[in-house]
């Protein structure tokens, strides 16, 4: 029998208790210390349900030279996170069972945090043929997204609803009109147009987003909408909503953060895909992750080595680390500005999403009887970040030496630290 308490704690930020685990459950939570074979002192530190990303890319198989399923793990539960999706876009693509297998396998017997294969909805992702997506389901695959690329025929896009309807599965889009950003390397605005960088509309987003959500709505299925970056993307998944279409989407933290004035320095660490945008699309994504017309944040983190960002900017690959971070983005954004409590960082970085992808040990209430998948985070830690310090295996964060707050400084997987600071 494994135990493990966490004394001096507090649940969503809220009133103090002491907690014992025992066998990777909550065993009791009460007024009075517990004694385990492992303790936490948690000096009145936040106590959160295990972060669950739904975004994230770990490029394993075919670029471990930028990171690995066991390298993401490690950035993965310094961040907080007990469960992630790791995107299909790898080399090759995880577009067969046996490939999904090895991704959840690996992540299994390195245990810092469960790792989900994400299946590509068309094989190579080349947008011609469906994947076999009731065989891949059967292999831990929950989502299904050609992330990277947008599934751009609307038949076929309409076929793949349906099968995933079959199939209980979530389907998430890329939403880019490629014919609409080809050579585009920064969001088409002002700032793009004095840089003389070539611009990537908003339209390009929106319009894909309106056909898919029209496709939901006449055809089922559940669908989800990666990294939404606009405010009309916002205004086209409210409409949504009113009519009962069952749509999600998601935010990056660097959409709530950041905007296309970094790209004055013309550093390849701020190219993303889709775009840094302006003030008024951050605002509209802040107000709808507040509202709930987006359900969750999730990081799409993308690790890059130097040879692909220390390159002219149109030349950079796009793509941000995000994992170590997001916690502190959010804390910041949100609840130290006072928009937001601590149950909200809950709902949006680990009840949601994993309810979205029907995770019945992750996004739990912090209760007795309840998995303890835990994320322990010091609201007042007061840290910089350094590219350098991640554990992920690269360093492309765009927040070098930005100072932030709060920080995690624990994360419990079934029970067992994965991460102490």
């Amino acid at each position: 029998m494994t135990t493990l308490a966490i004394n001096n704690v507090r649940p969503y930020g809220e009133d103090t208790t002491n907690i014992l685990i025992r066998d990777g459950v909550i065993a009791e939570m009460g007024d009075s210390r517990f004694d385990a074979a492992d303790t936490i002192d948690a000096d009145g530190h936040v106590l959160l349900p295990g972060l669950v990303d739904m975004h994230v890319h770990l490029r394993e198989p075919g670029r471990e030279d930028t990171e690995t399923i066991a390298t993401g793990s490690d950035a993965a539960a310094k961040g907080g996170f007990t469960a992630v999706f790791t995107m299909a876009n790898t080399q090759p693509v995880i577009d067969q069972p046996f490939l999904a297998e090895a991704v959840w396998e690996k992540g299994q017997a390195y245990g810092k945090c469960d790792v989900y294969p994400v299946g590509s909805i068309t094989q190579g992702l080349e947008g011609k043929q469906l994947t076999e997506i009731g065989l891949l389901a059967r292999n831990h695959v929950r989502m299904f997204s050609d992330d990277g690329r947008c599934v751009n025929d609307p038949q076929l896009m309409r076929r793949a609803i349906e099968y995933a309807k079959a199939h209980d599965v979530v389907l998430a889009q890329h939403a880019e009109d490629h014919r609409m950003t080809e050579g585009a390397s920064a969001h088409e605005g002002a700032n793009a147009a004095r840089l003389g960088l070539r611009g990537w509309p908003r339209v390009a987003e929106e319009s894909i987003v309106a056909r898919d959500l029209i496709m939901t709505r006449d055809y089922g299925g559940r669908y989800h909408i990666c990294h939404a970056s606009t405010e009309g993307t916002v205004a086209l998944l409210r409409w949504a909503k009113e009519q009962g279409i069952e749509a999600t989407a998601e935010v990056t933290p660097h959409h709530l953060l950041l905007t296309d004035a970094k790209l004055e320095t013309y550093d390849g660490l701020f190219r993303v895909n889709p775009p840094l945008r302006e003030d008024r699309d951050t605002i509209a994504l802040r107000d709808a992750l507040l509202d709930g017309t987006i359900d969750v944040i999730a990081t799409d983190h993308a690790p890059h080595g130097s040879e692909d960002k220390c390159v002219e900017f149109e030349h950079a690959k796009p793509g941000m680390l995000g994992l170590e971070t997001s916690l502190s983005i959010v804390a910041q954004v949100f609840v130290e500005s006072g928009l937001a409590d601590w149950r909200f960082v809950a709902r949006v970085m680990s009840e949601r999403p994993a309810e979205i992808l029907g995770l019945s040990d992750q996004g739990r209430p912090i209760a007795v009887g309840e998995p303890a998948n835990l994320t322990l985070v010091d609201p007042d830690a007061g840290w910089t970040a350094h590219g350098a310090d991640m554990a992920s295996k690269a360093n492309n964060t765009p927040y070098e030496n930005m100072n932030f707050n709060a920080c995690v400084s624990a994360t419990i997987l079934r029970g067992r630290p994965t991460f102490q600071r």
